[in-house]
Formats: structure tokens, C-alpha cells, sequence
């Protein structure tokens, strides 16, 4: 079965975003960034991680976005990314281990009080599916004393303008929807 895949730039020069015609994950993203993760959750990302100056690898709804580290150089990175999803995606084989997924969200879903729900809600409707476009994702950690520590991850990590994003983007929106709300920081 054939993939149509499309290259799509991020803003972070270190990733590229893949979009491919199918569902990936049932939902939410999975970021990937040791081969050991690799092989418990993903074994697309296992596969990606394989490729030399893979450094990470992020699964999305219908997109894979792949970081590359110094080694990688993208002209020779970008054919075999490109060759392993057609090749895995083509014979129908799973992107992501779903019950490993499912265990993961649960045990992230049993901590927080209301304020860690209503940040949780206001960053599923609004702010993943606006990072989700460039290749990203933004998941809760905890919320304490005021601060609301995030994970960045896909092109969010070490992206040079996540912090601009993080500060003036994200920290403003949920200071005006969630008065206890007083930092947002990256962990």
C-alpha cells in the first residue's frame, strides 16, 4: 500500500515534519528520544531512531517529526526517513506499541487537582494543535505553587524560538484563563 508523505520545515532547524495520509496514534503524540523508548513504544521510531543522526523521533496524529543531531546532514538524513516510513507505513505495520501509550496516559492522568485539569484542558483545545502544525508538542508535567512546568518536545524541543512561544504565547494565554497561574517554565 502506498504512503503519500509530505516535507513540511519547522521552525526548529534541527526537524523536519512528515505528514503522512493515515492515523499514527490514537491521540495526543508520542515523543521518542532514546532507542530503548524507541523499542518499548514505537516501532516506527525504532526503526527511525536505527538511521544514523537520529537523535529523536515524534509520532503525532499523522505526522512523524525527526531531530537530527550534528552528525546528521538533512539531504542524507531525509531519503532514508523518507524510505523507512513509505517502506513500514506501506506494509501496514503499527507506528506506536498502544497499550504501552495507554499506560503512559494513564498514569499521567491519575495526578492533579482542578487547577492541573483546567490548564490540562486549556492546552489540549488550543495550544497542542497550534504547535501540532509545526512539528511539536507541549505536555503538562505538574503545576505547583503558581508555576506550570511543561515538557517541549518534537520541534518544540530546542527550538530557538520556543522560549518567545513559551513566555509569550503560552503563559499569557493560560494567566488570563487561569488566574493561579503566575510562570510557566520548560523542564
Amino acid at each position: 500500500m502506498s504512503v503519500n508523505i509530505q516535507l513540511e520545515w519547522t521552525p526548529n532547524p534541527s526537524t523536519l515534519k512528515y505528514v503522512v495520509d493515515r492515523r499514527l496514534v490514537s491521540s495526543g503524540a508520542v515523543s521518542i528520544t532514546s532507542t530503548q523508548a524507541a523499542e518499548e513504544k514505537s516501532p516506527l521510531a525504532a526503526k527511525l531512531m536505527g538511521i544514523q543522526g537520529v537523535t529523536a523521533v515524534m509520532v503525532g496524529s499523522n505526522f512523524v517529526t525527526v531531530t537530527k543531531g550534528d552528525a546528521g546532514e538533512w539531504d542524507e538524513l531525509n531519503d532514508a526517513v523518507m524510505g523507512t516510513l513509505d517502506e513500514h507505513l506501506g506494509a501496514g505495520l503499527p507506528a506506536v506499541n498502544e497499550e504501552a501509550i495507554a499506560a503512559a496516559r494513564t498514569a499521567a492522568g491519575t495526578a492533579g487537582g482542578s487547577v492541573e485539569t483546567r490548564i490540562q484542558e486549556i492546552l489540549d483545545a488550543e495550544i497542542r494543535p497550534a504547535v501540532a502544525q509545526d512539528g511539536g508538542d507541549i505536555t503538562l508535567d505538574r503545576f505547583e505553587e503558581g508555576i506550570v512546568y511543561l515538557h517541549m518536545k518534537g520541534s518544540c524541543a530546542g527550538c530557538p524560538s520556543s522560549t518567545a512561544t513559551l513566555k509569550m504565547g503560552i503563559e499569557t494565554r493560560l494567566r488570563e484563563l487561569v488566574p493561579e497561574v503566575t510562570e510557566v517554565v520548560s523542564v
